[in-house]
């Protein structure tokens, strides 16, 4: 099969065909139709993620058919056309059984603990509990979009910032995770502020239905014109990008008893940002983290896509195919992609 392979960090993976992978034991083999490039692949890329052993094939959102199962498998058939959470749970540990399998202790990730997608097929690890079968009139671009962006946006709004109509919601960044959130919050009935530093970005987050729309970048105090603009601050925020900056301007922008959620990655050098703690405990803030989202939670968020609650194919940027994904993963610190780019071209 053809694949992108990452032979070593920072360096311009290649366009390779390695063997076609077999199914595990627990796990199905899926022909990829579909799968996004992810900002947290390019962190895999360039060294980031500690899971990564080389060489590495790429990639976490996708959707496609299953093509061959492994001798444990029941739920799965060959034709089944699914998705998977970019994070699966074992189905054993403590975290898994309390149906938090987004955080299992020992996690399947396809595209950072194993191969993933940026390639024709791919084999799925632990796929009994975490496939997630795709309604007929899902397409695969689609539904591969949700994969780690949108599925990550929606529990990060409706579960843990536990968004209400009529609250306000600061969304800081607005790539594939902001712009997700931004929908997704405007479909609880929430006001929302989005908050980037460029101009075009800002032009769709407001296409999207956000409400107030700021420029980081041409204002001197975000915070306070958040807490202005919204009569003393946002009910939740969600830092959608993941940057110190970011991070402190979304828990500072909060009204009292607020919710931030911290959703873009920090990591490397920027792991540790600086909080301004004083205003957490003063106001009696709330933090969180969001980290995926079980295969349990999809049908809720599937259903308001099939009601037309969600709109997420509004969300789609460029496709392209497998060996021009290598391009869009290399230039992805320069944030010049509008919404979310999907390889639907494999050969």
């Amino acid at each position: 099969m053809k694949a992108v392979m990452v032979h070593a960090f920072n360096v311009r993976p290649e366009l390779v065909t390695v063997s076609d992978p077999t199914p595990p034991e627990d796990g199905v083999v899926v022909q990829v139709g579909a799968t996004g490039v992810c900002r947290s692949d390019w962190h895999g890329w360039v060294g980031h993620d500690p899971d990564i052993t080389l060489p590495h094939v790429p990639g976490h959102e996708l959707a496609g058919t299953v093509v061959a199962v492994g001798k444990n498998i029941r739920r799965w058939k060959v034709g089944d056309r699914v998705t998977v959470p970019f994070v699966s749970g074992c189905g054993r540990c403590h975290e898994c059984q309390s149906g938090n399998q987004q955080v299992c202790d020992r996690q399947f990730q396809p595209g950072f603990t194993h191969w993933g997608s940026f390639a024709e097929y791919v084999a799925l690890h632990q796929a009994e509990q975490n496939l997630v079968a795709l309604p007929d009139d899902l397409d695969f671009v689609t539904a591969a979009s949700l994969g780690c962006r949108f599925a990550t946006s929606f529990r990060a709004v409706v579960h843990q910032g536990r968004v209400r109509a009529g609250e306000w919601v600061a969304v800081h960044g607005c790539g594939g995770v902001g712009l997700s959130a931004i929908m997704i919050a405007k479909a609880l009935g929430a006001g929302v502020v989005a908050v980037d530093i460029d101009e075009e970005k800002l032009r769709f987050a407001g296409q999207l239905g956000a409400d107030l729309l700021i420029n980081s970048r041409a204002t001197p105090d975000v915070a306070g014109a958040v807490r202005d603009l919204t009569g003393g601050g946002v009910h939740v925020s969600l830092d959608a990008l993941g940057h110190p900056e970011t991070c402190a301007n979304s828990v500072a922008n909060l009204r009292t008893r607020g919710r931030h959620v911290q959703v873009g990655l920090l990591l490397a050098e920027q792991s540790r940002p600086a909080i301004p703690m004083d205003r957490v405990i003063a106001r009696e803030l709330e933090l969180y983290g969001s980290h995926g989202m079980a295969a349990h939670a999809y049908p809720e968020m599937l259903a308001m896509i099939s009601r037309g609650a969600l709109r997420p194919d509004q969300l789609l940027g460029q496709r392209v195919t497998l060996e021009q994904s290598i391009d869009v993963l290399v230039n992805m610190d320069r944030f010049v992609e509008r919404g979310v780019t999907v390889i639907d071209r494999f050969v």
